[in-house]
């Protein structure tokens, strides 16, 4: 017993010691971003590697930053899209998911090939079909802000939609199918079966599909350098790179850039992690 524990104590610690050096490798890039924001340009260049304290410590980036450009209005738009794209992503991919998991039809087999296959194909390979149907719609290049975020709202939708459906097929597949029976026995449709009974049961894996969903469209860059060309519509990643590719030497600038970006998206994961974790492993073991 004594020679199990040994291995199994030395096993666990070349785990953290590998995890360790991972999580260093992931942390401190994000780190020295954060560090460098608050230098000047000078100090950066000479000493990069340095806590700002004392002279050294400057909030002029930032300034900059918030003079030149519309930080908040940039924020907001960010907010309605990833937002509009979590919500509209789970009510899809759930419904979807329960219908593929829970019912029987011809076309079920091809639907779950036609799930997995889109997940193979990354954005850039449908963004110009996807831009010419929505000039067609008028939805690009027009002076309405709904219009001009729907327009990068929608393809985003598209693209989550395949992952959200594999991760929560995989969880309700895992619930009782009892509790549905007996509901449907009392007289619950189908919608209330599914709202009622599935939805509280899965909360976990929607909420790691809302994570995702949100997180992704919030740092997608590439659809919105397409999509939304006037600068009252732009979201903040897209606001953000006009700025650093204008101001390519301001290395001070780009930091306070970079991490006027990255810091919602850490303190989203930080809160929320449980919920991706719990959610990503629930479902893999059906029983």
């Amino acid at each position: 017993m004594n020679t199990q524990k040994k291995k199994f104590s030395a096993g666990m610690a070349a785990i953290y010691l590998v995890l360790a050096f991972w999580a260093l490798t992931t942390i401190y890039p994000i780190f020295w971003v954060i560090i460098n924001s608050f230098k000047a340009k000078g100090e950066i260049l000479s000493n990069s590697f340095a806590i700002p304290v004392g002279k050294m410590f400057t909030l002029a980036n930032y300034r900059t930053a918030f003079d030149r450009l519309n930080i908040f209005s940039a924020y907001r738009n960010s907010m309605i899209i990833s937002l509009t794209v979590a919500g509209v992503v789970i009510l899809l991919a759930g419904m979807a998911s329960f219908a593929l998991v829970r019912y029987d039809f011809k076309l079920r087999k091809p639907l779950n090939s036609l799930v997995v296959a889109g997940m193979m194909f990354p954005v850039f390979s449908t963004i110009i079909p996807v831009f010419r149907m929505l000039s067609s719609w008028h939805m690009v290049n027009t002076e309405s802000l709904a219009l001009s975020l729907i327009s990068v709202a929608l393809p985003q939708i598209a693209g989550n939609l395949s992952f959200a459906i594999v991760v929560l097929t995989g969880y309700i597949h895992s619930l009782p199918i009892e509790l549905e029976e007996s509901a449907y026995l009392e007289g619950c449709s189908p919608f209330q079966i599914f709202f009622k009974i599935v939805v509280p049961l899965a909360k976990p894996s929607f909420a790691t599909v809302a994570i995702f969903s949100f997180l992704w469209s919030y740092n997608d860059l590439f659809t919105q350098m397409f999509l939304l060309r006037l600068p009252q519509h732009r979201a903040i990643t897209r606001l953000l790179n006009e700025l650093t590719a204008s101001e390519g030497t301001n290395f001070g600038l780009m930091a306070a850039s970079v991490a006027l970006v990255i810091i919602p998206v850490l303190v989203v994961y930080i809160f929320l992690q449980k919920y991706i974790i719990k959610g990503m492993t629930a479902g893999a073991v059906k029983g």
